[in-house]
């Protein structure tokens, strides 16, 4: 049996991406200034694991975000901040290589787990999963294996999410389907902007 063929070479993306994170006002001012980084997430229940969100290529989206924050308090002036990014070497979940390997760290985790007898997390918080402590611990474990087998670490993590209810009757499209970029090395983040929207006709 032959093994399987290694593609890694190819999990360096050559080209810039457009980030969009929403936030506080003030912190998108500090950080747009150059004053300041943003702050990297440490939930356990973050969708792609620790790092600093964005959107790729949607400021409304993130937009959004920082307005639904609003209505529950978490935040006082919705504010929007641009970023340009270099993902450098990228576990990248619209490729097989990088499915495949997420796949390999669940039943590694999941092994650890039933050989101390415990259960592991469980990703919950409606159909949409909002709550992913699962996801997040796979993740994680599969940064921590890299580590352990001397491989290079990656830079970020990108993955595309199906979100809501159907666009229209029948279709497979979500009304909030999206792709989320978790930066892990702060390195990646080339830039801030302010994110300008097109005039009026």
């Amino acid at each position: 049996m032959t093994d399987k063929p290694n593609w890694s070479l190819y999990q360096n993306r050559p080209s810039f991406a457009l980030g969009f994170h929403g936030t506080d006002e003030h912190v998108a001012a500090g950080v747009i200034s150059g004053g300041v980084h943003l702050t990297r997430s440490e939930n356990t229940y973050d969708w792609l694991g620790s790092g600093i969100y964005f959107w790729d290529s949607d400021p409304q989206r993130a937009l959004e975000w920082a307005q639904h924050g609003h209505a529950q308090g978490a935040i006082n002036d919705p504010g929007l901040v641009g970023a340009i990014l270099d993902l450098g070497i990228c576990l990248d979940l619209t490729t097989r290589i990088a499915l495949d390997e997420v796949a390999r760290a669940y039943d590694l985790l999941t092994s650890t787990y039933a050989s101390s007898g415990n259960m592991p997390p469980v990703n919950s918080g409606g159909p949409d999963l909002l709550k992913r402590a699962l996801d997040c611990e796979v993740i994680e474990a599969l940064h921590g294996y890299r580590h352990q087998r001397g491989l290079p670490p990656y830079d970020s993590v990108r993955a595309p999410f199906l979100e809501d209810s159907p666009l229209y009757p029948g279709a497979g499209f979500r009304v909030r389907n999206h792709i989320q970029i978790a930066v892990r090395n702060i390195a990646c983040i080339k830039g801030y902007f302010r994110p300008i929207q097109n005039a009026s006709p």
